[in-house]
């Protein structure tokens, strides 16, 4: 068994590799049972665990234990810890054990741009990120790297941490601009990409611009929101990365769906739609487009898979 380190998973999953592993998957799919979301910290703490498994059925096994804690940027820590173990789907042997929070994060992030790669405008220069952690960070890289993004806009509520961010992502886009000012931000992007814990709504329809693509990654839970109702209602509705997880697991749907504003056929299709041609996404350069991702076991196992193929070959 080999053990892949946080610097091993980012110097071994190029982004355009991962998001074409990751574009293959969803085509084929996998065996991928809803995760399991556990409430594990009792009165006094907000904990959270999180059991994802995944499986090819005589290829591979995949599974990663994750604990949320939100309140930890109180105490010096990590929100998100995590770990992934690839097995041997012949004989069940394990191939490796995986730092599972860089794995998430880089998978993440290269999910949400294969879904812009069918929602953004091909000539989306100006990409606004809402957060600062290591997702916020993923999400940058990953759509410096597959779009020509001429402008990047960090937003945080602390402009020492969009600052912070800056740093440490360095020149990957020509202009780098930092500011604790959401709505203006927002109201001036082609991109707009959010990972965040917010429970009320940072992304608000009415300052979108025609053309404009919404990413909303950060809500995981039923009480978290970042997008308000006239975000979805401008799309026209919206697409997710699986139907059956974002209709039940983050507030972005669940809210709206239970308000009535939305309702089941206003989720347009999902990751897979799109990789198999079953819906082409964008329709026009003035629609305004929404994502929604919650995560799947299938990113896991397919960025696992791709990770480990040069030590397996």
């Amino acid at each position: 068994m080999k053990t892949y380190s946080a610097q091993d998973v980012r110097q071994g999953l190029d982004w355009p590799v991962l998001i074409a592993a990751l574009k293959t998957a969803f085509a084929k799919g996998v065996e991928a049972p809803l995760r399991q979301h556990l409430h594990v910290g009792g009165d006094a703490i907000n904990g959270n665990l999180l059991l994802m498994p995944a499986w090819q059925p005589g290829q591979h096994i995949g599974v990663k234990l994750v604990t949320v804690f939100p309140e930890n940027d109180q105490r010096g820590l990590p929100a998100v810890a995590s770990v992934y173990t690839l097995f041997d789907g012949k004989n069940g042997t394990i191939i490796g054990q995986i730092d599972g929070g860089e794995l998430t994060a880089r998978r993440t992030a290269a999910a949400s741009v294969l879904a812009a790669t069918f929602l953004a405008r091909t000539n989306a220069r100006n990409l606004v990120i809402l957060g600062t952690g290591r997702v916020s960070k993923n999400l940058a890289q990953t759509y410096c790297a597959i779009f020509a993004i001429d402008k990047l806009t960090l937003c945080s509520r602390s402009l020492d941490k969009a600052d912070a961010l800056a740093k440490e992502l360095g020149p990957i886009a020509p202009s780098i601009v930092t500011t604790t000012d959401f709505a203006s931000a927002v109201s001036d992007a082609d991109i707009v990409s959010t990972a965040t814990l917010s429970k009320t709504p940072i992304v608000l329809g009415d300052l979108l611009r025609p053309g404009t693509h919404v990413d909303l990654v950060g809500s995981f839970r039923t009480d978290m929101r970042e997008a308000d109702d006239a975000v979805l209602t401008r799309a026209g509705g919206i697409f997710v990365d699986t139907f059956e997880g974002a209709s039940k697991e983050t507030g972005d749907i669940t809210i709206p769906m239970a308000a009535g504003t939305i309702t089941r056929d206003s989720l347009l299709a999902d990751l897979a739609m799109l990789c198999r041609g079953e819906h082409s996404g964008r329709q026009s350069e003035t629609a305004i487009t929404a994502f929604k991702s919650v995560g799947t076991a299938l990113e896991d196992l397919a960025a696992a898979v791709a990770l480990t193929a040069s030590d397996r070959a």
